[in-house]
């Protein structure tokens, strides 16, 4: 039975209690824009960014790798910043904890368009993540306090379809800014976007997890929450191999701008329309996953087709970025880049709301390690893809290549689909 507040998998809200009868009744257009933000800021974060890579390596006299720890520590301070959020959230309720982080992340992010140095900029790019982690782990709480089944699984589809319109507008953007600016810029346009969507949650976005329906305990109990968390094989299954699958996502994005722009040579607006129409692939996708494949075709399935085509494209990139077929130009590597991206839209929405069914009594933790995973794993793999320099892609391939490996052997070896398995309730 689903729990208080929540969808069933008719897709009807129960309104079992009074605070979360209000949330029910607002769960509709309005609220699915709200979540879609939330689950937008960390693209936008990024991938906005990406195109001025290498000008802020210029402009700091700073070398890639260095500057590429800037997109580190902004992925790692988003991933520890789930494990406290989330916690906090199934204490406290989700708007206090995601009202906080959003003035803090508005605060840190107009610091780095001040930022005079590699260092500050990297620190407050930590901060920026830490802050901006309210966002994505308290998004994915809610959908699990309104939804259950594959009502959840649709909804985050169509949250991808939402935000997944930041990562194919946020690299436009970023070039069209450094046509009039520098990429000082970018933190500018930044800051704003994070003061709206700050006064649209305060506004708009209302309480779904009820009093009674709250943790009590404290840091300990935060601990054994997620202890018990982890001791589900099949929960860790499907956490690593999402885990895994952003990894594969992170390489491409931490790498594209200098694969695209310095070995090459595209222009930023080139770069920034290549990225964008990956990211149409990635929501299209999504799209047929949510409203084609699911409740026709079983979420392990759909799960266990894209983890196979990213890893394929994979390998297809690592053969032609290695020279096995010779010289290869940017339409090759970008058609194998298109495929990666694109299957992560079967990837992404299935392994979370698997993952999720499973903890409907601990969302925000269940949450926080979800996200925590991926980022952690996609901060490790953000610098080995420059290991080798600028001047060569078969490390970014090679990063993909393993983590595409490795998330699938999880998925098999960790969740055992052909098995099946019941949901763990309690």
């Amino acid at each position: 039975m689903p729990e208080s507040g929540q969808t069933t998998t008719q897709g009807h809200i129960s309104t079992g209690s009074p605070a979360n009868g209000v949330a029910a009744r607002r769960a509709g257009l309005l609220v699915t824009l709200v979540l879609g933000g939330l689950t937008a800021l960390p693209p936008l974060s990024m991938d906005m960014y990406l195109p001025a890579l290498p000008a802020v390596t210029e402009a700091l006299r700073s070398p890639a790798a260095t500057i590429q720890l800037t997109l580190t520590a902004c992925l790692a301070g988003m991933a520890l910043g789930q494990l406290v959020v989330g916690p906090m959230s199934d204490r406290w309720g989700r708007r206090r904890p995601l009202l906080i982080g959003m003035v803090v992340y508005v605060a840190a992010t107009a610091v780095c368009a001040l930022a005079p140095s590699a260092e500050l900029l990297i620190g407050f790019r930590l901060l920026q993540g830490l802050a901006g982690a309210a966002g994505i782990v308290i998004a994915r709480a809610v959908v699990r306090d309104l939804y259950d089944g594959v009502e959840m699984a649709r909804f985050f589809s169509t949250l991808m379809l939402i935000s997944g319109v930041a990562p194919i507008i946020a690299p436009l953007i970023g070039g069209q800014i450094l046509r009039i600016t520098d990429w000082r810029g970018v933190f500018h346009v930044l800051t704003l976007i994070g003061v709206l969507l700050t006064v649209v949650v305060w506004r708009f976005l209302d309480e779904t997890l009820p009093p009674e329906r709250r943790h009590v305990g404290g840091v300990g109990e935060a601990l054994r929450t997620m202890r018990g968390l982890l001791a589900d094989r099949v929960f860790t299954g499907y956490m690593l191999a999402g885990g895994l699958a952003f990894a594969a996502l992170f390489a491409y994005i931490s790498a594209s701008p200098f694969v695209v722009q310095e070995i090459y040579g595209a222009s930023p607006q080139t770069f920034s329309l290549l990225f964008g129409l990956n990211s149409i692939g990635l929501v299209a996708v999504g799209q047929v996953n949510g409203k084609l494949l699911v409740g026709r075709v079983s979420l392990d399935k759909a799960l266990g087709c894209g983890l196979c085509v990213i890893l394929l494209a994979s390998v297809a990139l690592l053969l032609m970025t290695s020279g096995v077929f010779g010289e290869v130009g940017l339409v090759p590597i970008a058609a194998g880049l298109f495929v990666l991206m694109s299957a992560m839209g079967l990837a992404m929405p299935n392994t979370n709301a698997q993952a999720l069914m499973r903890t409907p009594h601990a969302a925000g933790s269940a949450s926080a390690l979800l996200g925590t995973s991926s980022f952690l794993i996609g901060a490790v793999a953000s610098p080995l893809v420059g290991i080798a320099g600028e001047a060569t892609a078969v490390p970014m391939a090679v990063v993909q290549l393993v983590c595409a490996a490795a998330a699938l052997t999880c998925f098999l070896g960790l969740c055992r689909p052909w098995r099946g398995h019941q949901r763990k309730t309690a």
